[in-house]
């Protein structure tokens, strides 16, 4: 699933491509795609111009005239493309938005999961709940000290599903988790109420830097993300243990592992990221 990077990256190449355009009609292929039905979601888009692209946590927000907003989710593989008017048009294109251009932007999705909703601008918290429960961004300004020390104190959930939960800190998804956490040398069997004043502002930093870095590197491309203009992201090349389980850790030379939490793929190094004292103990015992 694309995570915040990606989306960022999508929502900038659309910025490029798109915004100023004017949509002249819409074709919805896949009605189970769209809200409201796809006869009103159609109708409602007719002359409308893009003002302009924005996100939150991993949600595209198209600013439409008339105080409308297009909330699109990619969720697993969903993709945007602009093409020539007239293009051929592959298999699993769902939703292509006509431009008075003489353009298409087109949406793509091999596993038809990703998700558009038509609302009154200002309205999507409330209209996706979802949405409207989202944490703070990654970023230095809204991701405070004092806001992680309330959350974290709050749960005794390991660290990985906690960090992993929107609600909590918005557009961290499997790959950035793992990530920060063995930047942070934090276990992700770790209860997040355990974790000191020191190590949440290394969480922090780590959390803050590492999305930073990956937005500027394009995304990660692993299975099928690829940006606005059909290029593949470049920081999967800078991953330093998602997808490296039996490799030697960078810092310390141990083998990376790979396990399961909470039904996700997982991986770190147990030399730099020891497992907490009463987890310790249940993996000596076995």
């Amino acid at each position: 699933m694309p995570e915040l990077p990606e989306v960022e990256t999508v929502r900038r190449g659309l910025t490029q491509l798109v915004a100023g355009a004017t949509i002249d009609h819409v074709a919805v292929f896949y009605a189970k795609m769209v809200r409201p039905d796809a006869e009103i979601f159609t109708a409602d888009l007719i002359g409308r111009k893009i003002e302009k692209v924005d996100r939150r946590g991993k949600y595209l927000l198209f600013r439409l005239s008339g105080n409308l907003t297009l909330v699109s989710h990619l969720r697993m593989e969903g993709k945007y493309d602009v093409q020539p008017a007239g293009s051929p048009v592959p298999k699993h294109t769902h939703v292509i938005f006509y431009l008075k251009d003489h353009r298409e932007l087109r949406y793509n999705d091999t596993r038809k999961f990703g998700r558009m909703r038509l609302v009154e601008t200002g309205t999507e918290g409330t209209a996706l709940k979802s949405l409207g429960k989202l944490g703070p961004e990654p970023t230095e300004e809204t991701l405070t000290l004092a806001y992680m020390q309330r959350v974290f104190g709050k749960s005794h959930k390991v660290v990985k599903p906690f960090l992993l939960d929107q609600s909590k800190i918005a557009g961290l998804g499997n790959i950035y988790v793992d990530e920060v956490l063995w930047l942070s040398k934090i276990n992700p069997l770790t209860p997040a109420d355990t974790l000191t004043q020191d190590q949440l502002e290394t969480l922090r930093q780590n959390i803050i830097a590492e999305i930073a870095r990956a937005i500027k590197g394009h995304g990660t491309t692993v299975h099928s993300f690829s940006t606005a203009f059909g290029e593949t992201g470049n920081f999967q090349n800078h991953l330093h243990v998602y997808g490296h389980e039996g490799e030697p850790c960078e810092r310390c030379g141990t083998e990376i592992v790979k396990i399961k939490v909470a039904q996700r793929g997982t991986h770190f190094c147990p030399h730099c990221q020891p497992y907490p004292p009463e987890v310790l103990e249940e993996v000596t015992d076995d």
